[in-house]
């Protein structure tokens, strides 16, 4: 009895044949199609009260556009998007779900150029796209991926163009990111301009071609911002505080285009150079006495870590010694600056971080075409890590550092004043 109910039940059920990724992909599909519905319903609904003289509704349905392809990261899937007839003079109807023309998801446009920059080539996207997003994404060949690169040149020049206006960056961080270019002798030298804006957030404000990351370079950049430009024409504050390597041609054109912007040497490289003075044996002793200069609580014990490494290596290694002090004073700024800024401000990782990809993929491939291709992958690499980045460590504190209020070893400075008699009721006060 057992066995005939087991063969009847076998006989009855419905046989599974599809793969998980079609499952998955037939999901989606319903999902949006679905997600249509709505938003077309929600808009009929809206505007269900405009009616004509007649009585006739002006806004109705309009049965359903043509079947397309949207590839997205389960894979392609075949939709057919209602539509809405909209009688009203100059009035359209446009899904912000799917918009007109879109034929992949928008994660799957970052996920490009991050694929291209990890070291995928352009012939390499005809066997790679189709095992990751399934046979339906044969489209996205090696001339798919040409074509974009093309459009992100595009998009790159009309970043550039942008308007700044109400733009106001506290911090800025800068750096050169080199990479190779396979038609041409020359590596591009890619000048990045990372700022900070007044409530916190993080923001690329430039990436341009200069030559070697020299002045004349650095200067044409600066110069060529909007919010340069604005400095000169409405008063606009210069940024705070500038921080990047010792070694670019920025500090003397920052001098001259930014002369209030303070300078904040960036670690990171300070003790890149000053180990490369130093024999190998020595240099995992160095570098933990560095790091204790780099996280010293106050400017005073700061002071005192590097005289002890100066006393240290200055009879043996004078030019390890040398290489640090004569940087001392900008390596120090980020004292005057909140002490919970200082993990933003000792480095020029900001830039670092997502620049990474540019450089391992040189490091795998010859690189991009030619420096136009290149800086607009880098561009569309930076603009991807951008919606990821968040705001700096108690935002609201870069608020009084624009209004220029003073910090001391990272702590608000409060003023004597005629209510303030004590450096004990100032101590009261500020805490």
């Amino acid at each position: 009895m057992l066995e005939l109910i087991t063969n009847e039940s076998e006989k009855t059920a419905p046989e599974i044949t599809q793969s998980l990724d079609e499952l998955a992909r037939e999901g989606a599909r319903r999902m949006i199609a679905a997600a249509l519905e709505t938003e077309v319903e929600e808009y009929l609904q809206k505007q269900s009260h405009l009616r004509d003289k007649q009585g006739h509704a002006l806004v109705v349905r309009n049965g359903k556009g043509q079947e397309r392809t949207l590839t997205m990261g389960a894979g392609a899937v075949k939709i057919r998007a209602p539509r809405v007839h909209d009688r009203r003079h100059n009035q359209r109807f446009t899904s912000k779900i799917l918009p007109p023309y879109m034929r992949r998801s928008p994660r799957l446009e970052e996920a490009l150029p991050v694929l291209y920059l990890c070291g995928l080539s352009t012939g390499d996207f005809q066997e790679a796209l189709p095992v990751l997003l399934g046979p339906e994404a044969a489209g996205l060949s090696a001339t798919t991926i040409s074509r974009l690169t093309h459009i992100w040149q595009d998009e790159y020049r009309d970043w550039r163009k942008r308007s700044l206006v109400g733009k106001d960056y506290v911090y800025i961080w800068v750096d050169g990111v080199h990479f190779n270019v396979r038609l041409e002798e020359d590596r591009l030298a890619c000048l990045v301009v990372i700022g900070v804006n007044v409530d916190g957030t993080k923001e690329v404000i430039a990436l341009e071609d200069g030559y070697r990351e020299s002045e004349e370079s650095w200067a044409s950049l600066l110069r060529d911002l909007p919010c340069a430009r604005m400095v000169k024409r409405i008063g606009m504050p210069a940024p705070m505080l500038a921080i990047g390597d010792g070694a670019l041609g920025f500090w003397a054109a920052v001098r001259k285009v930014y002369p209030k912007t303070r300078e904040q040497r960036c670690w990171v490289h300070k003790i890149r150079n000053v180990l490369d003075k130093l024999p190998k044996r020595l240099q995992p002793r160095a570098k933990d006495m560095l790091h204790e200069i780099m996280y010293a609580p106050d400017r005073e014990s700061a002071m005192e870590d590097i005289e002890r490494f100066a006393e240290e290596y200055e009879a043996r290694y004078p030019k390890a010694v040398e290489c640090l002090l004569k940087d001392k004073d900008t390596l120090l700024t980020h004292f005057n600056f909140p002490a919970e800024h200082w993990i933003h401000l000792r480095t020029t990782n900001p830039i670092e971080s997502p620049f990474a990809t540019v450089k391992a993929r040189t490091r795998q491939t010859k690189g991009a075409g030619s420096r136009k291709a290149g800086l607009a992958m880098a561009f569309k690499l930076a603009l991807a890590a951008q919606d990821h980045w968040r705001k700096v460590n108690a935002p609201q504190l870069v608020e009084l550092v624009r209004a220029s209020v003073e910090f001391k070893d990272g702590k608000k400075v409060v003023p004597l004043t005629s209510e303030v008699q004590s450096f004990e009721e100032l101590e009261r006060i500020a805490a």
